[in-house]
């Protein structure tokens, strides 16, 4: 293994990210989800033959077709700004002043150092300046920005910023709890640990409104 190599790993295994951007090029989107499906399914041909595969068997020779059209059309969608959730928001005409918390939203992405599945819960908040979103949208933002190759803590940052952007304020949390297979299934093959990342902006930087969250998202609310 070259020195390139071997940095390259470590990259992998410490959760580098240079920024709260996702790494796309600039002609990520001139080719239609068609053409990408065509030239992925090639390539997960390519794989399973250099596996030694036999891909005239019935129980396989579908895997490629159905591997590309899921990662265009399923786990990596979110790449994808057409597929973007309109973030409506309304008027807090009912003036609740307190913070409002959507926990236990289920997070289903991929770890975009080894391709393998994250699986968690976020929990998200945020205190109103006048203006309110609908709580399906909050699921709908975790859900767009999940699906694509993440690290976990520019998802959270992710979600953050764009709550901030749709509420026009900066008094938005996030923490999200999840399980990564690349380390329960491969490498230390620990099933038991979760990696938890966190995000507070504006109001929940204080101490006592931090707590607050901190405590709702741990409230048993199970029925």
């Amino acid at each position: 293994m070259t020195n390139n190599e071997e940095f390259l790993d470590e990259i992998g295994d410490n959760h580098f990210s240079s920024n709260a951007k996702n790494p796309l090029r600039a002609d990520a989107f001139d080719i239609t989800d068609e053409e990408k499906i065509e030239k992925i399914k090639k390539d997960v041909e390519n794989i399973l033959q250099t596996l030694g595969m036999d891909l005239t068997d019935d129980s396989i020779k579908g895997t490629p077709n159905r591997v590309a059209k899921m990662f265009v059309k399923e786990i990596f969608g979110g790449l994808n700004p057409a597929k973007q959730p309109k973030a409506s928001t309304f008027d807090n005409n009912y003036k609740y002043g307190e913070m409002l918390v959507e926990k236990n939203i289920t997070v289903y992405s991929t770890c975009e150092h080894h391709l393998l599945p994250i699986i968690g819960r976020a929990h998200v908040a945020y205190i109103s300046s006048g203006r309110v979103i609908g709580l399906s949208k909050m699921n709908r933002i975790v859900e767009y920005y999940a699906k694509r190759p993440q690290v976990q803590e520019r998802l959270t940052m992710q979600i953050v910023q764009e709550l901030q952007k749709a509420l026009g304020t900066e008094d938005v949390a996030c923490v999200i709890d999840a399980k990564h297979l690349c380390v329960n299934s491969r490498g230390i093959k620990d099933i038991e640990s979760s990696t938890v990342t966190s995000e507070f902006g504006g109001k929940f930087k204080d101490p006592q409104t931090k707590r607050e969250f901190l405590d709702y998202i741990k409230l048993d609310t199970q029925f």
